[in-house]
């Protein structure tokens, strides 16, 4: 929530379109820098295989998560499109 709110305020100083529809790839590369910073400080191997799933690590905690990223993307797309 706290790094969308700051792509939001960096739209204000964006005049091109291209340039702000490229802030939902900064967003995105967030949220990839978060899961494994949050991985690490728990020592879970995001490579490994998930015991019961035959997915790694990795993959399940995408897939935990990925609804709230997919809504906070969506909200992060509607107020770039609504600036334009």
């Amino acid at each position: 929530m706290i790094e969308k709110e700051y792509i939001i305020q960096e739209l204000s100083s964006i005049e091109d379109y291209q340039e702000k529809l490229e802030l939902l790839g900064k967003f995105n590369e967030k949220y990839k820098e978060l899961i494994r910073r949050i991985a690490n400080e728990e020592g879970v191997d995001l490579n490994a295989s998930y015991p019961a799933e035959n997915l790694s690590y990795n993959q399940i905690i995408l897939g935990k998560t990925m609804s709230i990223y997919d809504r906070l993307a969506d909200e992060l797309y509607e107020e770039i499109t609504s600036t334009n």
